[in-house]
């Protein structure tokens, strides 16, 4: 019997033994055979916007978002999930879309914004039963809501249309005649904006409603606009709110008020008066001081955005964030009033920080990001409440999940892209630090490698280079990347000076130096870095961005040959003729320049790729929306033009009911990266 269990035993073991080596070698060869990051993926991503968290910290509602392959339009739905990570369900899953939900005070009800009606309408769920109801008939799309402290109203800000001026009076047609359109008259300097084209002339002003329902009532009025989130008292009398209320608002860049308006009386009272922009009010839970971000009004590219507290009259106005190198957003009160969480941005890394009311900062925690799904932008946002503060949580092989720190732990709540990019191989992302040729000026940056990347081989190289330029990538998935890694590129971006989340002087660097041989040297060392490593193929470098990144590559091409062909996404390549026909011109010339480009002209030019042309030899492919308003097609058929008229390979890609966000669509993104990729293969050595 003893002779036969160990038999037994040792039959086992064998079995085992082999199971144990067959589900190894099984685990590694399937590895090996997982397909890669597929174009057509994009339309199976999810991720998590706008997480908040209910008032007795319980639960979080957030805003879940797909692609829609049928529509070709991002898709967002209403879901829940405990604090603990359990009893995770839809609140609502359909074909349209929700935005901005937000708890009522006792946690009973959910406001929210859908069109499920027809139009962007205000919803009210009961969360006890489930049902739901219409509370508004709104003309206009509602934005900012704020339930009061009462929970009988909720606040919003709308569009109100005003009426044209009109310089002759139009004639009278016959009965039947098949005129001409009537003219449209354009009086406003703020006369256009990107994705709307040219705009009626519209105020945004202050509305409230009741939460069961009822007619909308207008507090605010004039020719200004009310922008931003809303405040109440605690009284729920009165709402505050930033504005810019003076009669030249048009032609001044980053000057706002706070004010606050009584929802009874309509009367309307200013609280703050500084010189600059006091925007995004907050009110501490015991109602008797406003913390706000003040940004100072200065002809910089950059100012950060500081925490200032003041009284809720206004008295004892003082800035507590003296010690932050940067910008801080989202301002939310801790519940004993004695502390402020922000959010800020510390090299290529988006954090949630605590400020203390004497000044003191500590880091709470990291990892905010992935709701930027094309291109790794730094992103992401937080809720507190009731102790708890909820997150989207991002990194490199993920976009947005859904976290929560409580009792100074995360925990990460879903899992919403595990069923797709666990069964996909991904490329890595690398960390590069390295010192610029200009200047020795330390430069952070990041290089992705194929699926299956051997050290011991030669790849072919894409930089690729952000926007703004004051704007910052970071170690995050990026749909656009990955595909480029999938296809045998080793794809290299970095934060070049001018970059935030490196302090204000770093982003100051490029202060009247966009594009510049400057950032030029920084794209540059970074690829030398590369090169010194060892795995790059010298023969086979490319170039491309988009924006201020279609701006740096078509300058760049200007001064170096070293890239077998490029691709410039919507680039500014005359800056004298974009500062006056796109819709940002106020801001960037008193931001971006000297003075106005009439008196400028010497400048002006100097920034302009256009005045580099005649160097040019790199094969360029440009591409841009149609309907692009902030950096006009004009400009890209200049660079085309004059490209073609020196005989240099080139196309002009137009993409049509497109503007400056040409990736906001999903096939749009896919057809952005397949002409880069195209473009770039036809120009591989061999």
């Amino acid at each position: 019997m003893k002779n036969k269990i160990n038999t037994f035993l040792s039959i086992k073991k064998s079995f085992f033994t082999f199971l144990l080596f067959f589900t190894t070698v099984n685990s590694g060869f399937a590895k090996e055979s997982l397909p890669l990051f597929d174009p057509m993926d994009v339309f199976n991503l999810e991720w998590a916007t706008d997480p908040r968290v209910s008032p007795d910290g319980k639960s979080i509602v957030y805003v879940r978002k797909s692609n829609d392959i049928m529509k070709d339009r991002e898709r967002s739905n209403l879901w829940q999930i405990s604090i603990d990570g359990n009893d995770h369900r839809p609140l609502y899953s359909g074909l349209n879309s929700i935005r901005s939900p937000r708890w009522s005070p006792n946690g009973s009800k959910l406001a929210y914004i859908s069109n499920d009606s027809g139009s962007q309408q205000i919803h009210v769920r009961w969360m006890d039963d489930g049902e739901t109801a219409v509370i508004s008939q709104l003309q206009q799309s509602p934005s900012s809501l704020s339930w009061s402290p009462d929970g009988k109203w909720l606040a919003f800000t709308m569009n109100v249309k005003s009426e044209s001026e009109s310089i002759a009076e139009p004639r009278d047609k016959p009965l039947g005649a098949k005129w001409a359109k009537e003219p449209i008259t354009v009086t406003s300097t703020r006369y256009q904006w990107d994705g709307q084209g040219i705009m009626e002339p519209a105020y945004r002003h202050l509305f409230i409603v009741p939460s069961d329902g009822g007619s909308a009532r207008q507090l605010t009025f004039g020719e200004f606009n009310h922008y931003g989130s809303l405040a109440w008292a605690p009284d729920s009398q009165k709402i505050f709110f930033s504005a810019h209320r003076s009669e030249n608002w048009e032609l001044v860049s980053d000057e706002a008020d706070i004010y606050s308006v009584d929802i009874i009386t309509k009367d309307l009272i200013q609280i703050s008066d500084e010189v600059g922009a006091e925007r995004s009010p907050s009110i501490s839970p015991n109602g008797k001081m406003i913390a706000y971000s003040f940004e100072e009004r200065r002809p910089l590219a950059y100012t950060p955005n500081q925490v200032a507290i003041m009284d809720i009259n206004g008295n004892n106005k003082r800035i507590i964030s003296k010690d932050l190198d940067g910008d801080a957003d989202n301002l939310q009160w801790s519940d004993d009033n004695r502390s402020i969480f922000f959010s800020y941005d510390q090299r290529g890394i988006r954090k949630i920080g605590q400020l203390m009311l004497n000044g003191e900062i500590k880091n709470i925690t990291n990892g905010l990001g992935g709701t930027t799904l094309g291109r790794p932008y730094l992103s992401g946002s937080y809720h507190h409440s009731a102790q708890n503060i909820a997150f989207t949580y991002g990194g490199g092989n993920r976009p947005a999940d859904v976290a929560v720190l409580m009792n100074g732990k995360v925990n990460v709540l879903t899992e919403l892209n595990n069923d797709l990019l666990d069964q996909l191989k991904l490329g890595d992302i690398n960390e590069l630090v390295y010192n610029s040729s200009f200047d020795d000026q330390e430069i952070q940056g990041w290089y992705i490698t194929p699926p299956d990347f051997d050290p011991q081989k030669k790849y072919p190289l894409i930089l690729e280079i952000h926007g703004g330029p004051h704007l910052a990538y970071g170690p995050y998935f990026s749909a656009e990347l990955q595909i480029m890694a999938a296809s045998g590129y080793v794809v290299f971006y970095n934060n070049y000076r001018g970059s935030l989340s490196y302090g204000e002087d770093f982003a100051l660097l490029l202060q009247y130096k966009y594009s510049s041989s400057e950032d030029f040297a920084d794209h540059m060392s970074g690829i030398d870095a590369l090169i010194d490593k060892g795995f790059i193929d010298e023969s086979n470098l490319f170039i491309a961005g988009g924006s201020a990144g279609g701006i740096a590559t078509a300058y760049a091409i200007g001064l170096t040959d070293r890239f077998n062909a490029a691709v410039a996404a919507k680039p500014v390549i005359n800056w004298l003729s974009k500062t006056l026909t796109a819709d940002s011109m106020v801001g960037q010339i008193y931001h971006q320049f000297p003075g106005p480009p009439w008196e400028n002209l010497e400048h002006y030019w100097k920034r302009s790729p256009l005045s580099l042309v005649g160097n040019v030899t790199t094969p360029t492919m440009l591409l841009t929306g149609e309907d692009d308003r902030r950096t006009p097609i004009s400009e890209t058929e200049q660079f085309y033009q004059a490209l073609k008229l020196k005989g240099v390979d080139s196309a002009m890609i137009r993409l049509p009911e497109t503007s400056h966000g040409i990736a906001s669509r999903p096939s749009r993104l896919i057809t952005k990266v397949d002409h880069i990729l195209a473009w770039f293969e036809r120009y591989q050595a061999n």
